[in-house]
């Protein structure tokens, strides 16, 4: 990701327009190729001997503001290590400890602070040796760590990388987004649906003419609470996005210290390409855990963990998570499971369904990503609460009770 002052955008009245590179021109090539060239010999060495290295290349101006956005996001593939066993903290502690009695006596003796005492002080009180002790001094510094190892990648992938961190870091001042999809397969359509959940995103899905789908999702800078980890959940959603043929992005965004509000526009032919795999019909791991769950304990029930979009008549579309069927009556009950969610966004949800689907849905619901303030939000039977991980018992209690 691209922090606040990587981010290069011009501003065209109302608009926000990021200034995206062009994959295939050969001064940005050449530029990405020297810096990856220095981060592919980088296992083995110490984040300060890279910044070394990079300082010909990466200036600190204005000026460099695209190389040091290319910097960071080599850095990123970085795995890095504290080059110590010991705990940095505990030893400054206690050397600044003792130091500071050494400096007391030196005060009244007259006699020069002696560093070499005081570090022989710390190593009989922690029974290490002189040498380990100055290397753990400050070892957890950014500057003192060290790269295990570092992830390739191409110049063209970086720089495509780059356009994308650009829109990602525009979207993460966002108070809301819209995205209009259109011409995609079932199975796609599904599969940005569970991204959506992956994510926990707050999102309304509309079923639009000529086979689209409208997904109109909160910005993090519309929540109450949780807006740093919300708004990093939205920005990782634009991969999924961008595997779709055709699409139309539209946000609402509060730009710089004055929070100007701008309109942020992104569609397929912008050429953005996604970081991420394709998974296609990938199904997050808590989501196959709990399927597995209720078939063990299911008694009388079916569970489809594929299951088709339910059209709600003039409110719409739904795309439930699962739908369970009793074996004796038939009967479905779908459930969809939140993840970030307010009161006023539960509720409506909520009486959407209760207003089309009676009886036959049950939302399941995270206590612990609740993003607003947390005064009494009461719902029927057909929300059910969890505070780490959803129950299958819970689920199919609930279930039984709405057959009743």
């Amino acid at each position: 990701m691209l922090t606040g002052n990587l981010v290069r955008v011009r501003h065209v009245r109302n608009k926000v327009v990021p200034q995206y590179l062009d994959p295939n021109a050969d001064h940005w090539r050449d530029v990405a190729e020297q810096l990856i060239f220095v981060y592919g010999d980088a296992p083995g060495h110490m984040r300060s001997e890279i910044e070394e290295e990079l300082s010909n290349l990466v200036g600190e101006g204005p000026g460099q503001i695209v190389h040091q956005g290319l910097a960071k996001l080599l850095d990123d593939r970085c795995d890095y290590e504290t080059a110590t066993e010991l705990n940095p903290a505990e030893v400054r502690e206690a050397a600044f400890r003792l130091a500071a009695v050494q400096r007391q006596l030196a005060a009244k003796t007259g006699v020069p602070f002696d560093r070499a005492l005081a570090l022989a002080q710390v190593s009989e009180e922690l029974q290490q040796p002189v040498d380990v002790l100055e290397q753990a001094l400050f070892a957890d510094l950014a500057a003192e760590q060290k790269v295990l190892k570092f992830a390739p990648i191409t110049a063209e992938q970086l720089l495509h990388r780059y356009n994308v961190a650009l829109a990602q870091a525009v979207l993460v001042r966002s108070t809301n987004m819209e995205a209009v999809v259109r011409g995609e397969s079932p199975a796609r359509f599904r599969q940005l649906f569970r991204a959506v959940k992956f994510h926990r995103l707050i999102c309304t899905v509309r079923d639009t003419p000529a086979g689209a789908y409208t997904l109109e999702l909160d910005g993090p800078l519309s929540l109450f609470s949780s807006t740093q980890k919300y708004g990093l959940q939205l920005a990782l959603f634009l991969p999924a996005l961008l595997h779709c043929k055709s699409f139309r992005l539209t946000a609402e965004v509060l730009w710089g210290a004055e929070r100007k509000r701008k309109t942020f526009e992104l569609d397929s032919n912008d050429g953005l390409r996604s970081p991420a795999p394709d998974f296609g019909t990938y199904t997050p791991p808590e989501f196959a855990v709990f399927a597995e769950n209720v078939r063990q304990r299911a008694d009388g029930w079916t569970i489809a963990v594929d299951p088709a979009p339910v059209p709600l008549g003039p409110d719409g579309i739904w795309m439930p998570d699962f739908t369970l069927t009793h074996t004796k009556t038939g009967h479905e009950v779908h459930l969809e499971f939140f993840g970030y969610w307010r009161r006023g966004n539960l509720d409506a949800q909520y009486q959407r369904l209760r207003k089309r689907l009676p009886g036959r849905f049950l939302l399941v619901v995270s206590e612990a990503m609740r993003a607003d303030e947390a005064d009494d939000a009461a719902f029927g039977p057909e929300v059910v609460r969890y505070k780490r991980t959803p129950s299958a018992d819970a689920v199919l209690a609930a279930a039984d009770a709405l057959i009743d």
